[in-house]
């Protein structure tokens, strides 16, 4: 999942989440998670105000972003200290599912 400027969204990107009015955000959602972005979707969230969207994967390279083998052994890195601890490799083991996860790539 990444969270992205509308101005980069595409046709075709799905959402993650649900996308709020930015008037009044505890209100009923705009668009519900896992509906497909369209260009005239895009516009009319453009229309509305909307500055950002979460969608499904990581379809859009950020500057600073890091790739899925970056993140990886940067958690491998800060898990270290701890590595023959079971309970803690476990702990590492579902950090790992998830950024795999949040990449698009289970």
């Amino acid at each position: 999942m990444q969270h992205i400027p509308l101005q980069l969204a595409k046709d075709g990107m799905i959402l993650a989440r649900e996308v709020a009015r930015p008037d009044n955000p505890a209100g009923a959602p705009i668009c519900g998670k896992g509906v497909e972005l369209t260009s005239s979707l895009i516009e009319r969230l453009k229309n509305m105000d909307v500055q950002h969207v979460c969608v499904e994967g990581h379809p859009v390279w950020l500057e600073g972003d890091k790739t899925l083998d970056e993140q990886l052994a940067e958690l491998h890195r800060r898990f270290r200290k701890v590595g023959s601890h079971p309970l803690m490799n476990k702990v590492r083991d579902i950090f790992a599912a998830q950024i795999m996860k949040s990449m698009g790539t289970e």
